[in-house]
């Protein structure tokens, strides 16, 4: 995969509850995710401390999502007719909720990037900025 060029999955853009930190898809394959964002980086020996902090801070991330979604009612998930769809105030609870852990996990991947992007070189900068906002 070439500069640029991105597998579906890790493209950016997607509404805040959905996707990959929204619905568990960011806890189900991090440490694939994690593997390819390394490679396409290219990730040195003399980076390794600076990366394994954002790696890290990447698990973390999802951890809380899939927790989060472990949490939420079977309704909130996918309404069925014994399972109603969740009621306005139940619905805005839950987008808060998802909100909250949204701006954490923000938070934790912003302090683990910094560190790592100051020590990248300008073709490695290049690459993550195409490639690591689709992994939140």
């Amino acid at each position: 995969m070439g500069p640029g060029m991105t597998m579906p999955m890790m493209r950016g853009g997607m509404p805040m509850g959905a996707g990959m930190m929204g619905h568990g898809m960011m806890g189900e394959h991090v440490e694939g995710r994690i593997a390819f964002l390394k490679a396409e980086i290219g990730i040195t020996e003399a980076q390794t401390a600076q990366w394994n902090a954002f790696a890290e801070a990447l698990r973390a991330n999802g951890r809380a999502m899939t927790e989060l979604r472990a949490q939420m009612p079977q309704a909130a998930q996918q309404p069925t007719a014994t399972t109603p769809a969740l009621t306005l105030p139940q619905r805005l609870e839950q987008r808060e909720r998802m909100a909250t852990v949204h701006i954490e996990a923000l938070h934790r991947l912003r302090a683990a990037l910094t560190p790592l992007y100051t020590v990248l070189t300008e073709q490695q900068r290049q690459a993550a900025d195409s490639l690591v906002m689709g992994m939140m």
